[in-house]
């Protein structure tokens, strides 16, 4: 067997073992599912009746005149018409049902595989693929989970029925279909090979689509600060253009597989009449046999090319599933503890812990030692791209160390579930994260949702937040918009900083917590924030080196490497990179701004 057969059969076989996990969601509403399956066979076997009713409507009742059939034929018409209405209409709206439930339960199956990832992943992938899968790839599941079985069962069942209908009604005629039959075969079999290799294309190009409109839309300021509309707008023209080049191919090949059904289908009919023409057989078929045939020939030739349509919505939902069970089985946050953790004392210790990303193979941590004691304030300085960020993200288990220990009360952290250990971690970055709700919702977000109203406030008051929450129009009941778009960024942070205050966890770490407020607000938020601290184990990270002088100790960071340690005097004394840094702040002189 060649190479590429090889690779033919070893993706035939996926496909298959995809399309039956996909059929399996489907499956789940097998009541609703199997009526509709009965609705589409009296469908086609409606329609299989009617046509077999064309030879007496021909024969007696418009030749012969037969009285009977005149007074019954419409009776008889009108019932198998209403019969066929009530049939689809009970079949589309039960595949209907099933259909928006398989693409909810995917959707639902996805954002539940998003929630479980570990927090690597999504550095991996450009967000605009990551939403894609949820609001385009799982849309395209329906059509094949079953608007493909829709169209199997209907035209299936319509083809049988013509069949028989054109065996009962004449066996000699019915040889004609010798031609069409392999024909079908063929271009069913090259166009689906096709539309899986498009298809496949199509899901990732779709992500590029999304993630350049996010990155517009996301950065509207920037583009229109830095006049970059014409290199967005060029940008979008590519992706988009692509996109329809490879949606263009699609309507190609179902165009092409039409067009060639239509074209050997016309030389089966020409084979019906080159044989109900033949000079012995000529005189013995009466035009209502002839007819009966050729429309139900015809009907089948419609069903056929709507069978090998179908390839398309198939091929495209196979590609879109085999993307979605690949997130769906990608193994979630590794979590070995086995000890649940109640509530820490809060003694922390880094033991020789290295950090290498796999991605990049870069070295973030080198052989880090750093005790922070319970209840102390430890303070992390130093360049961007220093490694500040890579250590505290240790902590919630957000990276795992490559070498060395991280130590919680003595024990190795790893021993600790991981939502036992993220309990007793309270966070305020610099980058504010708020959701589309109330203020009280962003206070009280996830497991601090049973919070009462008095203590939300209190948590609001203690950071200083109820200044601004009290003149908005519901107070802390009032909609801040999606990713709090309708306060500022001060605001944004006070909410922040009052949801780590509710939590009152015994680990608390900021970074850079304070860096979006104004003077007095920054004020009332460190006294707050020395509240909060105490009796806490703190990590701060800090570029403004006047708010962590009181630190207990500050270890400057270099390199990924703990290069000073010590109190702010102590460090001071030195005269090292500490001292060095705190000269760059303090002693800088403004640069003068004359006026004309």
């Amino acid at each position: 067997m060649s190479e590429r057969k090889k690779k033919v059969a070893l993706w035939d076989a996926e496909s298959r073992g995809v399309y039956k996990r996909l059929l399996s969601y489907s499956a789940k509403y097998w009541p609703v599912l199997l009526i509709a399956i009965i609705g589409f066979v009296v469908d086609g076997g409606a329609l299989a009746l009617f046509t077999q009713k064309l030879q007496p409507i021909m024969d007696s009742l418009l030749t012969k005149k037969d009285p009977y059939l005149i007074r019954w034929m419409p009776i008889w018409i009108i019932l198998i018409f209403l019969v066929r209405g009530i049939a689809i209409y009970v079949s589309n709206y039960g595949m209907g049902y099933v259909g928006r439930n398989v693409v909810q339960t995917m959707q639902r199956d996805v954002f539940g595989a998003y929630l479980r990832l570990p927090v690597t992943y999504f550095g991996n992938e450009h967000s605009g693929h990551q939403v894609s899968r949820i609001t385009f790839t799982s849309e395209q599941i329906a059509g094949a989970s079953t608007d493909a079985l829709k169209v199997a069962v209907t035209e299936g069942v319509t083809v049988i029925g013509m069949f028989v209908v054109m065996v009962h009604t004449s066996l000699y005629l019915t040889t004609a279909l010798l031609v069409l039959v392999p024909a079908i075969v063929l271009i069913t079999t090259a166009v689906s090979r096709r539309y899986r290799v498009i298809s496949r294309r199509i899901q990732g190009m779709m992500g590029s689509v999304t993630g350049t409109v996010e990155e517009m839309l996301d950065a509207h300021r920037e583009v229109r600060i830095y006049a970059g509309q014409e290199q967005a707008a060029q940008r979008f023209r590519e992706v988009s253009g692509r996109a329809r080049y490879l949606n263009m191919k699609i309507v190609a090949t179902s165009a092409f597989s039409g067009s060639t059904v239509q074209t050997v289908a016309s030389f089966a009919l020409a084979g019906m009449v080159f044989l109900a023409s033949r000079p012995a057989v000529i005189a013995s078929i009466s035009p209502g046999v002839f007819i009966a045939v050729l429309t139900a020939m015809g009907g089948m030739l419609s069903s056929l090319k709507r069978l090998s349509n179908v390839q398309s919505t198939i091929q495209t939902g196979i590609s879109a599933a085999e993307n979605l069970f690949a997130l769906i089985d990608t193994p979630p946050e590794v979590d070995h503890g086995t000890h649940v953790l109640e509530r820490t004392r809060g003694d922390l210790h880094f033991d020789n812990v290295g950090l290498i990303y796999p991605r990049t193979n870069t070295e973030a941590l080198v052989a880090v030692d750093l005790h922070c004691k319970s209840g102390s304030v430890t303070a992390l300085v130093g360049r961007s791209g220093s490694g500040k960020s890579s250590l505290v993200s240790l902590l919630p288990r957000f990276n795992e160390p490559s070498s060395g220990r991280v130590l919680l009360d003595g024990a190795d952290y790893e021993t600790y579930t991981l939502p036992s250990l993220r309990k007793q971690i309270s966070w305020v970055g610099q980058q504010v994260v708020l959701f589309d709700g109330t203020v009280a919702e962003n206070i009280a977000y996830g497991e601090l949702a049973a919070a009462s109203e008095r203590e939300i406030i209190a948590a609001a008051e203690a950071a200083n937040a109820m200044e601004f929450i009290e003149r908005l129009p519901k107070g802390i009941h009032s909609q801040i918009g999606e990713g709090g778009n309708m306060l500022s960024g001060g605001q944004r942070q006070r909410i922040a900083i009052a949801r780590a205050i509710l939590k009152n966890a015994p680990i608390l770490v900021l970074d850079e917590a304070t860096s979006a407020l104004d003077t007095e607000s920054e004020r009332l938020i460190q006294q707050a924030l020395q509240r909060l601290m105490k009796d806490r184990t703190t990590l701060v990270i800090a570029h403004r080196l006047s708010t962590i002088e009181h630190a207990d100790q500050i270890a400057v960071m270099d390199h990924g490497k703990i290069v000073e340690r010590g109190t702010h005097s102590e460090l001071i004394a030195i005269g090292g990179h500490y001292a060095a840094l705190h000269r760059m702040q303090f002693n800088e002189r403004p640069v003068a701004i004359v006026a004309d």
